[in-house]
């Protein structure tokens, strides 16, 4: 555990060592762009960073990170990465993954305020309200947060479908798979819950947009 800020730089001068040592041209190639095939939707959590849980390096993903792993359709940033993502870096695979034991899962399940984030959970709630029967039935709370956590990455997922952006995308041609992962912070495992979606076809009706070409 680093408890020094002093001790990110002395990090990271030895991550350089290590690296050049193993490839002396990594960051010259990483200096001449970037061209990753997935784009990562996660949670703000520290304990999941993309590329570790991965087992990748830098520029094979290009991450977004917020409370919960949330697809919020008027969330500004994530709309940004989500369109340079898919519109110039042209990733192939958008992944949404979530963990269990997530804190704003957690909270989202109780009423305590918290603070500025209750407006952030609410959107959280309202997946539990779309799945309340489920969820009310499991009368372990540990087993009942997990589920929704996966319910959770569900909806984002099909809600990255209901974007102008993705949906433009499929309507123009381009090969884009939308999954959704959950990874457990007790093992380290990825799992994937098996929504992946590649086309309009699995959209309900009233989500569907007239597309303009790009």
């Amino acid at each position: 555990m680093i408890k020094s800020y002093n001790q990110l730089f002395i990090n990271n001068k030895k991550w350089v060592q290590d690296t050049t040592a193993q490839n002396p041209d990594f960051f010259n190639n990483l200096a001449n762009g970037q061209s990753p095939q997935f784009l990562w939707i996660g949670c703000s959590d520290s304990r999941v960073p993309a590329n570790e849980i991965t087992g990748t390096v830098p520029g094979d993903i290009f991450v977004h990170r917020n409370i919960a792993n949330m697809v919020i359709h008027t969330d500004i940033s994530m709309l940004s990465v989500l369109d340079y993502a898919v519109n110039v870096l042209q990733v192939k695979h958008i992944i949404v993954c979530g963990h269990y034991g997530c804190g704003g899962v957690n909270a989202a399940m109780g009423h305590k305020q918290v603070g500025l984030i209750d407006n952030w959970l609410r959107h959280i709630k309202d997946v539990y309200r779309l799945h309340k029967d489920e969820l009310n039935a499991i009368e372990d709370p540990a087993k009942r947060s997990d589920r929704l956590v996966e319910l959770n990455i569900k909806e984002q997922v099909y809600d990255l479908t209901k974007t102008s952006i993705v949906q433009n995308a499929w309507a123009n041609g381009k090969s884009l798979q939308v999954h959704g992962l959950v990874y457990d912070v007790k093992d380290g495992i990825l799992t994937d819950l098996g929504v992946t979606i590649e086309d309009n076809d699995g959209i309900e009706d009233v989500y569907k947009l007239e597309t303009i070409d790009l």
